[in-house]
């Protein structure tokens, strides 16, 4: 098996709690200035845990996918702090947080990005082609299976359903065995029932692979999946929902909704 390359240092001042595979700490991110100056994070602050599916959700708008990008190592912040496992992002060099990226993070992005000159098996095996490793057999027949693409797996992408693409997205994102998996409106492009594969596959990388997922979602339906919910509303963490039910969800949505009207 092989064994995934040291994280790079980082001073023990900023060593994060066992148990937690990202966090942020007063996470700020403003666009423009002046009459343009837009805040779309407020010093948020929030720990997603190893092994827990959480979704983050709140009004159009509200920085969810901002945090998501600056969180996952995607976008830069103004101020404040993001730490995946024990490394602090702003530590790193360009080269140090590509490497990063690319060995303990894994990504599922609403267009699925796979490249659609390689089969989606050299899809699926792409992070590992790029950082000169060798496939984990049997943990990537583990993958292909659990997505059900074992006879798609010489098929292009032109040649997939979208809930296959994004299937491929789900096991590229697994293949290096991540940290932590971030997934972008994973379900934005499919119909329900591709939609309702995709959710489920990330569902089961959570408890039966061991994995991290956040998911960034407008959907109530999808947040149903997660083990947690946290809300965000102009910028700020304002809610959190355990155990959420696709009803407990919509209501909470409503309730942001008839706040935004009456102010």
């Amino acid at each position: 098996m092989t064994a995934d390359p040291p994280a790079p240092h980082t001073p023990p001042t900023l060593r994060t709690p066992a148990g937690i595979a990202a966090a942020t700490t007063g996470l700020s991110k403003v666009y423009g200035s002046g009459d343009t100056r837009v805040v779309a994070l407020d010093e948020v602050g929030v720990s997603f845990r190893e092994g827990e599916f959480t979704a983050i959700m709140g009004p159009s708008g509200c920085g969810k996918s901002t945090l998501m990008h600056c969180a996952a190592g995607l976008d830069s912040f103004d101020s404040g702090s993001v730490r995946i496992g024990t490394t602090e992002l702003s530590t790193l060099n360009d080269e140090q947080l590509t490497r990063l990226r690319r060995d303990r993070i894994g990504f599922v992005f609403q267009a699925f990005n796979l490249l659609p000159t390689l089969s989606a098996l050299e899809n699926i095996t792409l992070p590992l082609t790029l950082a000169g490793r060798t496939p984990d057999r049997q943990w990537l027949d583990h993958l292909v299976s659990m997505t059900g693409l074992t006879d798609r797996l010489g098929h292009r992408p032109g040649q997939l359903s979208g809930g296959q693409q994004q299937r491929v997205a789900v096991a590229r994102a697994l293949v290096s065995r991540p940290a932590i998996v971030f997934a972008d409106e994973p379900t934005g492009n499919l119909d329900s029932r591709a939609g309702a594969e995709v959710l489920g596959f990330l569902r089961e990388s959570v408890r039966e692979l061991g994995r991290t997922v956040v998911m960034v979602t407008h959907d109530p339906v999808a947040a149903d999946y997660a083990d947690r919910v946290v809300f965000l509303s102009d910028g700020r963490l304002v809610d959190e929902m355990a155990r959420p039910t696709a009803d407990r969800v919509l209501d909470r949505m409503k309730a942001f909704d008839a706040r935004s009207h009456a102010s």
